[in-house]
């Protein structure tokens, strides 16, 4: 997958569900929850001692394109990519961890909160950024801001964001995509709750589509 080829996965999905999973054994349950409620694609956040597992499993299961998301450093990068993630998401700009996703041929999608983080990624060649955490900086105000004077660039605004502010972010003509973990949640997962997890997903799903 090249950074063009996730800016479609992502312009078609609208939004990506962002999944910490606690144990290998939800990855199968959850990957099929998700697609039923029609999710495109899924990342994967290294969080959890079983983030590799989970990964691995999900992204066998064929119905989503999974990424690995809260990827710190360029050996995380490593790992995430030799457990099959398709695209890395990190909550920050790093160099190394660009590079390392350069070097093996994997997109990635860094995090930004300023306009000098968003020149840096601009100046590296990216033309997708995470805006993280979107919500506590100061949710749609902040990304119109920061958008402004980069107008080629999209974003995936991702942080404090739930259901019921989704349509608005999606209506941003700068938004490519909305991270969010509403809708599979670690209390979720836990209570073994995967039919709310597919009402949810299609819930969000369902505001993404005219």
């Amino acid at each position: 997958m090249t950074g063009t080829d996730l800016a479609a996965t992502l312009a078609g999905a609208r939004v990506m569900p962002v999944l910490t999973v606690p144990s290998e054994a939800m990855a199968g349950p959850l990957a099929d929850a998700l697609a039923a409620g029609g999710a495109r694609c899924a990342e994967v956040t290294f969080r959890t001692p079983d983030a590799e597992q989970v990964l691995k499993a999900m992204a066998a299961h064929g119905g989503l394109v999974v990424g690995a998301g809260t990827v710190l450093t360029p050996e995380q990068v490593e790992r995430a990519v030799a457990a099959g993630a398709r695209f890395v998401v990190s909550p920050g700009f790093d160099e190394g961890v660009v590079a390392k996703c350069r070097e093996l041929g994997v997109p990635v999608v860094p995090g930004i909160a300023t306009a000098t983080e968003l020149m840096r990624a601009l100046r590296a060649g990216l033309g997708t950024v995470k805006l993280f955490p979107a919500e506590a900086l100061g949710g749609l105000r902040t990304l119109r801001a920061l958008a402004a004077p980069f107008p080629g660039m999209r974003f995936v605004p991702t942080g404090g964001i739930d259901a019921s502010r989704l349509a608005a972010y999606l209506a941003d003509p700068a938004v490519l995509a909305v991270g969010g973990s509403w809708m599979a949640t670690p209390a979720h997962l836990e209570s073994g709750a995967y039919a709310e997890i597919r009402r949810l997903t299609a819930e969000a799903v369902g505001v993404c589509t005219p």
